[in-house]
């Protein structure tokens, strides 16, 4: 009963937060195009499976990712390992950040331009080789910043010294960089923070935070997903200077 009364309330914010975007739409169509919106029938079938889509994704982060981030961090602290507690936040860095959409979807047109630059040849083999290891390049990125962020919460650094001085060393390297991947580099700190790495690691660092004496979750544990669009730009620009 209590899991169904959740659904329908995920359906209703879902819907809600949607409402702006369509009024949006409709009014600019409308009074500023002048036209009717095409093929109506098919936007309201695609709006329809947008918001059903949208809240199977938030309910299912409040009952499994979020839990399970939050539980393993809590397990974690508790055994107080941290080698094992730094291997566990590289490899889940690492791995939602390779399975996520945007990246592949950014990584496979960032080959189409490396080969119309002849930086790479014009072939499949070569364009998925490259893309391949711009997307290692990135998880990997992820994999140190996630690790980077939870020394950073155990060790109760200030977020701002280490943010400051990592935008330092991204603005510099931008006078180094190639100029094709420079806009690559900085578009790779938003498509790592998407769908799936956002709601683990985000879980991750609060249960880490509340489960440490001292810490507290509010402050101490967010800032990793900062890390985790940061890293990629310093990571992605290295990868076009040296490969």
């Amino acid at each position: 009963m209590r899991s169904g009364q959740g659904m329908v309330s995920t359906l209703v914010s879902s819907t809600r937060d949607l409402f702006p975007v369509l009024v949006v739409i409709a009014v600019f169509q409308m009074l500023i195009i002048g036209e009717p919106l095409p093929d109506t029938l098919g936007l309201i079938q695609g709006m329809l499976f947008v918001v059903l889509g949208l809240t199977l994704f938030v309910y299912g982060l409040e009952q499994g990712l979020f839990p399970v981030g939050e539980s393993m961090a809590h397990a974690f602290a508790r055994k107080g390992s941290l080698p094992w507690l730094l291997l566990f936040a590289f490899c889940l860095g690492f791995a939602t950040t390779i399975a996520e959409p945007a990246l592949i979807a950014v990584a496979a047109e960032a080959a189409q331009m490396a080969a119309a630059e002849e930086r790479i040849a014009n072939t499949a083999e070569a364009r998925e080789a490259w893309a391949l290891g711009l997307r290692l390049v990135v998880a990997l990125a992820v994999g140190s910043a996630i690790v980077l962020g939870v020394v950073r919460i155990l060790r109760g650094w200030p977020l701002h010294h280490l943010i400051i001085g990592g935008y330092v060393i991204v603005v510099a390297m931008t006078g180094f960089a190639p100029e094709e991947m420079v806009g690559i580099a900085y578009d790779a700190g938003g498509v790592t923070t998407s769908t799936i790495t956002v709601p683990l690691v985000t879980a991750l660092g609060v249960g880490l935070a509340a489960s440490i004496e001292g810490r507290n979750p509010a402050v101490d544990g967010f800032g990793l997903i900062a890390f985790a669009s940061l890293t990629p730009m310093i990571f992605v620009m290295s990868y076009g200077i040296f490969w």
